[in-house]
């Protein structure tokens, strides 16, 4: 029973990833329609839509660097992608596990598209709370802090099981 568990189809992990793209990519694409770079529109007292360019990556980690770290950003979640692939066709029967990987792939692959086309990543969410900001983000990242926290839930839950 188990081995038909672990070979469940791939298919609908891959929609909720194509999911996550589509809707990345929507959202970056009005983003790009109708505001420049650095332009704000506050939307309530804590939260902001921007027009940001990320040529980093989470937090900004190597913003500032020359322009090499685009290609490195790249080829990472290319790799990435190829093993949450292969992940997903092994392990494709645990749901909470299927999902987290999911949502990841399909972040990744939004911001990829992103590197590939603009050169840097379409940032546009801002939070920020008594005159400290988050860094911005999009429908990608939030796609992937999702699915990392459901990697975590998913451990938890697995050590749990196993005592």
């Amino acid at each position: 029973m188990a081995a038909k568990k672990s070979g469940s189809s791939l298919l609908p992990w891959l929609g909720i990833a194509a999911i996550v793209i589509l809707l990345d990519q929507i959202t970056k694409a009005m983003i790009l329609r109708t505001m420049a770079i650095g332009d704000s529109h506050t939307i309530t007292s804590f939260f902001n839509i921007v027009h940001w360019r990320n040529t980093g990556a989470a937090f900004s980690f190597l913003h500032a660097s020359s322009g090499w770290q685009r290609w490195l950003f790249v080829g990472l979640a290319v790799v990435a992608a190829v093993f949450i692939v292969w992940m997903l066709s092994r392990h494709g029967g645990q749901r909470l596990f299927g999902w987290a990987l999911a949502l990841i792939l399909g972040g990744a692959i939004g911001n990829v598209i992103d590197r590939l086309l603009h050169g840097s990543v379409v940032d546009f969410i801002q939070l920020h709370w008594r005159g400290a900001a988050f860094p911005s983000f999009n429908v990608a990242d939030s796609a992937i802090t999702v699915g990392a926290a459901l990697l975590i839930l998913d451990e938890l839950l697995r050590v749990r099981r196993g005592r």
